[in-house]
């Protein structure tokens, strides 16, 4: 083939165009390119040096200092590091140091946190291949693949990886496995003629090769289209740049209960320096009491003990094959209520298997799944002479081995000698019987491979045997006569209408069907070096066999899980929209199956109003998924995907939480927020479950939390309007107390509290509902006010009965730490009664509340806790009083239960 060379000099045609849809000598002229050729290395050195490298953009990586001062733009730091600076004006050093510590401590967290998930676009530029061959001015020569341009003739051949997106213009039995771009479960083969309709995506474009794509058989000469940004696999990267992550549930919701801590505090603050002026009280005081409210106010504790419950809820998943990248994903799968689940491997076992053997007058049924030989072949109906003759010809055409329970070579033929393994063949020694003479690989064109082998017919004549395998129509379209009961009949009309609507039907089951056949030649007539497809003719049909990527045995029990749990699980696959159907009838996923590329091309009304109804999408391209995915977020849902390849990595960005299988790529793995080392989309539902009980617990914590915070506001504020303790009911360190002794141990036993009934039969909280729902502010309300109510009156009680400021303190703070006792009970539960047994099924609980209660019995009570904390001796009349308050709030929350009960059943 020669091609005029191109002159001009000028830009390489547009690498956008559909270079698919034109001839290869289109192509080469376009381009100005002859293949024997190649491009001059001035012209290429010209054209590399006008339009760049073949490389895809780096993310430039933010300075660690840069990093560490981002971990400063959350609210609650801001508050905390504010607290500390005041703390300092007021020469409370304990205070502020403590603060500051307490900063550190978030953000190194939050730094190591990030530290472990790289960048998913310098993964994806990682993946390239280093070197290519390439012919430049008539001579073969190898290069680095980032010196390519648009126009290069490149060599591939099996082991290479495809170093830029090119159309191709020769193949020989040419296959690439393309699974991690477009999803397709087998390689796929390539050839060079134009193909029509315009837009194909990438997986219909058989006669193209795309950067970055391992070819698994045979070789081709490819014309370079496109590199760097412009490749399919740029496309992706400037996806992934251009997909922003969610924002998980919890960081917003620790943002929104900040901004109403803090704006609650000010508001309290002015209250307090305007009251205390107007009595003239010193402004040293009243930053003192200022400093002490807001230490008050401030869940110092809430990011660590948050932190370390997600941590464990981590490292549980992680015993489970589920890895946290990022520990917030942990509560976002309390969220979920739509998975897009990818099929090959997640809902399969991507190995493909022979479930149902056909000949012309016998059908059988295989058992067994995968790559194992433990299942058998059971003749389901016919006059049986046997199976082998039917299916030998899928054991000798074949370049696969059996290897200790592994394919090494085509995942398809390695399913067909697993059949032939349960059928009781010895396929080395059937091998071995039969030397092989000649090969006709299998090619896109003709659709079928073929053997020709030395043998002997049943008079003992020796003969050269073509063995034949391939598509089913292809081989029947080739085919005379067919071997019925061990006999040789005519392959007539009615043989030939049976086979295709048995072939129609197999299909219809999402099954890949393939055909066998056979052939005995004169050996004095036969050329291993000629036209070998020229002997591929008058074939004798021994059989069809329906082959499919079994569902994994937990698959369908963990869809009906997930639709119990009200979470709407769809297929999203690169494969056909039958075998995506069939596999979703399988293992129980609903729903109409629509193409990718349709449901691009509807309105976003339309798209908005099928969604619903929509349970399998197949062909999809990588900005489908992306689409899948917004669409989804619009109507309101929390989103999971899942994938493995390049062309997921978009899509699982752009959920709310990114899952990669632990077998896929790594840029899959780096734009994910959760791993499966175990592939298992059982092991999704489990996560979705355990996210549930970990958000449930942080919402016990929280509204524990709420309800300390607001007394502590109400107290402070009562404390100055109705000048009592001078505007000081609590001392920074029984603050400081309160929070990390009480509140932090109190924080962990409920985030580790267990699983509440009925979970993961509720609906998942809707997207953007706030954890401040109008039950819970009521609570933490009331609840609240009757605790600052309580410790109001119990520190006039000491001014008053008892005449020491310091009694009163004193004995409100052991009343505060026994309400909190009984308050971290009744936060388990909205609505329940804690006056059952079991209230009292957590270990953990149990010894926090004896711990809390022992404590509070100490701090008055041992000198080291009264120096530290600024307590007086109380005796036990006023160890009573205390003990009342915590018994009068046990019986007012009680009440409110029951009222809230009874009106959630009307």
């Amino acid at each position: 083939m020669t091609v005029r060379a191109n002159a001009t000099g000028g830009r390489p045609p547009d690498p956008g165009a559909d270079w698919y849809a034109r001839s290869p000598e289109e192509v080469l002229t376009a381009f100005g390119v002859d293949p024997a050729v190649g491009l001059a290395p001035a012209r290429a050195a010209e054209l590399l040096a006008a339009h760049g490298p073949n490389a895809l953009p780096e993310e430039r990586r933010t300075p660690a200092w840069r990093r560490f001062l981002a971990q400063y733009r959350s609210y609650m730091q801001l508050v905390l590091l504010a607290a500390a600076i005041v703390s300092m004006v007021v020469q409370e050093w304990t205070t502020a140091v403590l603060l500051i510590v307490l900063t550190l401590l978030n953000a190194v967290v939050g730094l190591r946190q990030e530290g472990k998930a790289e960048s998913a676009m310098n993964a994806l530029k990682s993946m390239m291949k280093a070197t290519a061959r390439v012919r430049r001015d008539g001579q073969e020569a190898e290069i680095p693949a980032e010196q390519l341009v648009a126009g290069d003739v490149v060599l591939i051949s099996a082991g290479d990886r495809v170093p830029a997106d090119g159309r191709l213009v020769a193949a020989s039995s040419l296959q690439i496995d393309e699974s991690a771009l477009t999803g397709e479960s087998v390689p796929a083969a390539k050839e060079t003629g134009a193909l029509e309709g315009a837009g194909l995506p990438p997986g219909d474009r058989t006669n193209t090769a795309f950067m970055n794509t391992p070819v698994t058989h045979g070789s081709g000469v490819v014309v370079v289209t496109a590199t760097g940004a412009d490749t399919e696999l740029g496309k992706i990267s400037g996806m992934l740049s251009a997909t922003e992550r969610e924002v998980p549930p919890l960081t917003r919701e620790l943002d929104r209960l900040t901004l109403w801590i803090t704006a609650a505090a000010g508001l309290t603050m002015i209250v307090m320096f305007a009251l205390g002026r107007q009595r003239d009280q010193a402004w040293d005081v009243l930053f003192v009491s200022a400093v002490s409210l807001a230490i008050a106010a401030i869940p110092e504790a809430l990011p660590t003990v948050t932190q370390a419950i997600l941590s464990v809820g981590s490292l549980n998943l992680a015993r489970r094959n589920a890895i946290v990248k990022e520990l917030p994903s942990v509560e976002t799968l309390a969220f979920t209520s739509a998975i897009n689940s990818d099929k090959t491997g997640t809902l399969t076992m991507n190995q493909m298997t022979a479930v149902e053997v056909l000949s012309p007058t016998d059908r059988y049924t295989v058992s067994g799944t995968g790559y194992a030989l433990d299942g058998k072949v059971h003749h389901a109906a016919g006059a049986s002479a046997g199976i082998e003759d039917a299916i030998l010809p899928y054991v000798v055409a074949s370049d696969a081995r059996l290897v200790g329970g592994e394919v090494v070579g085509d995942p398809t033929e390695g399913a067909l000698l697993v059949l032939a393994h349960k059928a009781g063949l010895d396929t080395d020694a059937t091998r071995d019987a039969l030397p092989r003479l000649a090969t006709l690989p299998f090619d896109p064109g003709y659709k079928l491979m073929a053997t020709f082998h030395a043998a002997a017919d049943a008079t003992g004549r020796e003969v050269v045997r073509c063995f034949v395998k391939g598509a089913a129509p292809a081989v029947m379209d080739r085919a005379a006569t067919a071997l019925a009961a061990g006999e040789t009949v005519p392959w007539d009309a009615g043989l030939r209408r049976r086979a295709e609507e048995e072939s129609e039907r197999m299909g219809g089951e999402g099954r890949r069907v393939m055909a066998a056949a056979t052939r005995d030649l004169d050996p004095a007539g036969f050329d291993p070096e000629g036209d070998l497809l020229s002997y591929v003719t008058d074939l004798r049909m021994s059989s069809l066999v329906g082959m499919v990527d079994p569902p994994r045995e937990e698959a369908r029990a963990a869809v009906a899980d997930a639709q119990a749990a009200h979470i709407r699980v769809r297929l999203v696959t690169g494969d056909d929209v039958t075998t995506g159907a069939a596999i979703a009838r399988q293992i129980g996923i609903p729903g109409e199956a629509v193409l990718g590329a349709d449901f691009a091309a509807m309105s976003e009304e339309e798209q908005l109003a099928r969604i619903e109804g929509i349970g399998v999408v197949g062909r999809v391209a990588p900005e489908h998924k992306v689409l899948l995915a917004n669409t989804l977020k619009k109507k309101g849902e929390v989103v999971a995907m899942t994938g493995d390849g390049v062309n997921d990595a978009p899509a699982i960005k752009a959920a709310d939480i990114g899952i990669a299988m632990g077998s896929g790529t790594d840029v899959a793995k780096n734009a994910g927020r959760m791993i499966l080392s175990d592939d298992n989309f059982a092991t999704i539902v489990y996560a979705v479950e355990q996210g549930r009980t970990i958000y449930n617990n942080l919402t016990k914590y929280i509204r524990f939390v709420l309800l300390l915070l607001v007394t502590f506001v109400l107290t402070f504020l009562g404390a100055t309007v109705f000048d009592i303790a001078a505007g000081e009911p609590f001392t920074p360190p029984q603050v400081l107390w309160v929070h990390f002794v009480v509140n932090a141990s109190f924080g962990f036993a409920l985030g580790f509290d267990h699983e509440s009934p009925g979970l993961m039969r509720r609906r998942p909280r809707p997207r953007g509902e706030s954890v401040l729902t109008r039950g819970v502010l009521v609570t933490v309300g009331l609840g609240g006010l009757a605790v600052t109510v309580v410790l109001l009156g119990l520190i006039r009680l000491g001014e008053g009965r008892y005449g020491s400021v310091g009694t009163g303190r004193s004995i409100a703070f052991t009343a505060f730490a026994l309400c909190l006792i009984v308050a971290a009970f009744e936060c388990r539960s909205e609505t329940d009664s804690v006056l059952t047994t079991s209230t009292f099924d957590s270990r953990q609980m149990n010894w926090t509340a004896l711990a809390q209660f022992a404590l509070a019995v100490m701090v008055t009570q041992m000198d080291g806790f009264r120096r530290l904390l600024g307590t007086t001796d109380i005796d036990a009349g006023q160890f009573g009083w205390a003990l009342l308050s915590a018994v009068a709030l046990l019986l007012v929350w009680e009440l409110g239960k029951a009222l809230a009960r009874r009106s959630r059943s009307r």
